[in-house]
């Protein structure tokens, strides 16, 4: 099984008294010779991250938002690791795939090959009329990811491309940038309606596989996930793919299930810096509803968990968790590194 982690910022970071901090700086100019905090926090746990055998990094983007723009993220950080690849979250209403392409590669041979993109089709209007986009629904949503994918592949793996759609048009392009590596950076994308599941059959290296929040509990939520890599397996089969599986479940460790909800309830009012009741419940219900992924309790119960996705053929976790350095270094004492232990 492979590891990754979500960036700390302000779009996914919980329980981070730093990115709080930056929340509240956010509108007002920062005191002299001193960098924005969600940085210098994202720095510190990402470097520990890399240290301490998870491998893969994303840098998640809310345009509209108090986030550092994801791509600035990455490159200031992705070339200091060492083992991580970088995942970065594109919107292809906000890009022209030309401009990522380019992106992409330079990105790419500062962090030793390991870049990939993360496709987010978006569904914030406010957000993508702000930032020059159009919020597409349905099946044109698809259709423009989808040469915008192709352009991004035609490029990289082509001296000059041309291509003509429907949402991008470029001729006689060229990239005099290729590539760290001979195989082109990946591409990973999470969709949950029929239509999408055809467009990352089609187009995609890997999917994020939709998390079942309404299953009653942890059997029926692997039951359905279980159910969705059968249908995706057989769309991919069709059209003579290959795809690989990923899931973000919350992880957290604890002596008890219990134990790992409080400790996370009360890193997230603390974050907060407050302590009211409400603040309390609305935070306990969302690591309650987190439970079902089976990822929170003991060690040995979350790794259980964790080979029974390996067994239903989900190669990757991208984590959420609580961001700080300590978390990160009890997840890979307590878990990534027992079960990526070589068995004697």
């Amino acid at each position: 099984m492979r590891f990754g982690i979500y960036a700390p910022n302000p779009n996914v970071a919980v329980g981070s008294p730093e990115v709080a901090q930056a929340v509240a700086e956010a509108m007002h100019p920062l005191p002299r010779g001193r960098r924005d905090a969600q940085f210098d926090h994202a720095l510190d746990v990402l470097m520990t991250a890399d240290a301490r055998g998870f491998e893969l990094v994303l840098f998640a983007e809310r345009h509209l938002g108090n986030d550092i723009g994801a791509w600035v993220m990455a490159s200031s950080i992705g070339s200091r690791l060492e083992h991580m690849r970088v995942l970065t979250a594109v919107h292809p209403a906000l890009w022209h795939p030309a401009m990522i392409a380019k992106l992409a590669v330079s990105l790419d041979r500062i962090c030793k090959g390991g870049t990939a993109i993360n496709i987010v089709n978006g569904t914030q209007e406010e957000e993508m009329k702000m930032f020059g986009g159009a919020l597409l629904q349905g099946e044109e949503r698809y259709h423009r990811a989808t040469e915008f994918i192709s352009i991004l592949r035609g490029l990289w793996g082509n001296d000059r491309f041309s291509f003509e759609g429907s949402h991008y048009s470029v001729n006689q392009a060229q990239l005099l940038l290729k590539p760290a590596r001979a195989d082109p950076p990946e591409i990973y994308s999470v969709s949950t309606s029929d239509r999408g599941y055809d467009f990352i059959a089609q187009t995609c290296d890997w999917w994020f596989i939709g998390f079942p929040k309404d299953a009653d509990d942890t059997d029926e939520a692997l039951k359905r996930i279980e159910a969705s890599i059968a249908d995706m397996s057989r769309r991919v089969a069709r059209l003579g793919r290959r795809i690989r599986f990923a899931l973000n479940p919350f992880l957290a460790i604890g002596k008890s299930e219990e134990d790992a909800i409080e400790t996370v309830t009360r890193q997230i009012a603390a974050e907060n810096k407050q302590s009211d009741t409400t603040k309390l419940r609305r935070g306990k219900a969302g690591i309650l509803a987190a439970t079902k992924a089976g990822c929170i309790g003991p060690p040995r119960l979350v790794r259980r968990q964790i080979k029974r996705f390996e067994d239903m053929g989900i190669e990757l976790l991208l984590l959420k968790t609580v961001a700080s350095t300590s978390n990160v270094e009890t997840i890979a004492e307590n878990i990534i590194e027992p079960l990526n232990r070589p068995r004697s």
